[in-house]
């Protein structure tokens, strides 16, 4: 069996580590390289400072880095050809659209987050919202370690576009209600963000209603949960022919 390459963009930091892990013992891939500002070596793989560096083409990259680095890491899947799974978050608007563009002639893997689990629970808000309808206030609560910096969580806010979607749209985002002194208006969705210690990643749907309460909600207890999933993610993309894809293609395939 042949391996796909694949090259480890953020290699150095801890989800780099751990999609080092989860691809090591596989017989269906192999990294051939990693790409940081950190090169201390960790596994069987060199790590460069830059793409420019890198002596071989991979079949595909996981990237797993900052968003400050989107712009390099596209140019050099444009000009190589290489398919990319995005597993960072943080991006904003400006870069999503670069993202939406490049796809248009690389395959690119985008989703904010490689959990099979979280992506069943965007498949079954989406179920309960359809059903529920304006009936039930919604609110998201996303809870993450100390040193995460984005919030809410770009979970948070896929799971929010999901049922805003199924709401046709017509409802809008409050993140912060310590300076709104006024009622809940029935067309919010709102989004709260807890940090602290080691907590890898929850998310806690609430549909609040009249004498009842509806709650769906996924813990992750390791990173290994999405390292895995961008694994199995960046295997798909390699086939694949330029677009953009997500979990629901994964999913599905």
């Amino acid at each position: 069996m042949e391996q796909v390459k694949i090259l480890i963009s953020g290699a150095s930091g801890k989800m780099g580590h751990a999609v080092a892990a989860a691809i090591a013992g596989r017989e269906d891939c192999c990294v051939c390289a990693g790409v940081d500002i950190r090169t201390a070596q960790y596994g069987d793989f060199p790590i460069y400072t830059k793409f420019s560096a890198l002596p071989e083409r991979p079949d595909v990259i996981i990237d797993f880095s900052d968003p400050a680095l989107l712009d390099n890491l596209l140019e050099y899947c444009l000009v190589n050809g290489v398919p990319v799974v995005l597993a960072t978050t943080g991006y904003n608007e400006d870069q999503i659209a670069r993202i939406r563009k490049a796809s248009a002639s690389v395959p690119v893997f985008f989703s904010f987050n490689m959990s099979l689990g979280i992506n069943l629970l965007v498949q079954l808000a989406k179920k309960a919202t359809s059903i529920l309808g304006g009936q039930f206030d919604i609110e998201i609560v996303e809870k993450h370690h100390d040193q995460k910096i984005d919030a809410p969580s770009g979970t948070a806010l896929m799971l929010a576009d999901a049922i805003n979607e199924s709401l046709g749209g017509n409802y809008h985002y409050v993140y912060d209600r310590h300076s709104k002194r006024q009622k809940r208006e029935k067309t919010e969705i709102g989004l709260h963000a807890i940090r602290g210690g080691t907590i890898v990643g929850e998310h806690e749907i609430i549909f609040a209603g009249h004498d009842e309460v509806i709650t769906l909600s996924h813990s992750a207890a390791s990173k290994e949960v999405f390292a895995v999933g961008a694994v199995n993610a960046a295997l798909y993309l390699a086939k694949q022919r330029p677009g953009i894809y997500d979990m629901n293609a994964l999913m599905k395939n």
